[in-house]
């Protein structure tokens, strides 16, 4: 059996766990506490360590699925969740205040993995927020000299999920649909 690893990050409540709990086939592992800091008024309980589930392709082929904590206090877990993944899935939540401040964090945090590995980007809550529209989302990517795929997402739809990971693996390998 083959198989790959693909890490979902971004800021807290961005729905990495949400996305992570729609396309696994397998029950997921979260590793999530009671907030204690300004965390609590977003979520009552937050990822502090990783989310794990696992995504089967076929029965040669699984993806393991890793979300990230997406406090910064966490980020030790970031280098460790990262190695040996294929790429990373970045979630930003459209209601925040200013969610370019969060991908381009994210962007920073994770530029070296980014270099190596392929990104996709997930904007979520955008029923609730129509802007900034996706169009902004490319025009921020594009000044930073990237082009992944962007798509508006909702993290509770697995149909929504599987897009962002079927869009991560036809970017590795654009002949993997023929």
């Amino acid at each position: 059996m083959s198989t790959y690893k693909i890490i979902f990050t971004g800021p807290v409540g961005s729905g990495k766990t949400t996305a992570i709990g729609a396309i696994s086939d397998v029950p997921v592992v979260r590793t999530d506490e009671r907030a204690s800091d300004m965390t609590k008024n977003r979520k009552k309980e937050t990822t502090v360590a990783m989310d794990y589930g696992a995504l089967f392709l076929d029965e040669n082929d699984k993806i393991h699925l890793y979300g990230t904590p997406g406090q910064e206090r966490f980020n030790f877990m970031w280098d460790i969740l990262t190695q040996g993944g294929l790429g990373l899935v970045l979630l930003i939540d459209n209601t925040r205040t200013d969610p370019f401040k969060d991908m381009h964090f994210f962007l920073d945090s994770f530029k070296d993995f980014i270099a190596d590995k392929k990104l996709v980007v997930g904007i979520t809550r955008m029923d609730l927020h129509k802007t900034p529209e996706i169009e902004d989302y490319h025009k921020q990517l594009a000044s930073r000299g990237l082009n992944p795929p962007v798509f508006e997402v909702d993290a509770r739809r697995r149909e929504d999920v599987s897009l962002l990971v079927q869009a991560l693996l036809y970017s590795l390998d654009p002949w993997l649909g023929e």
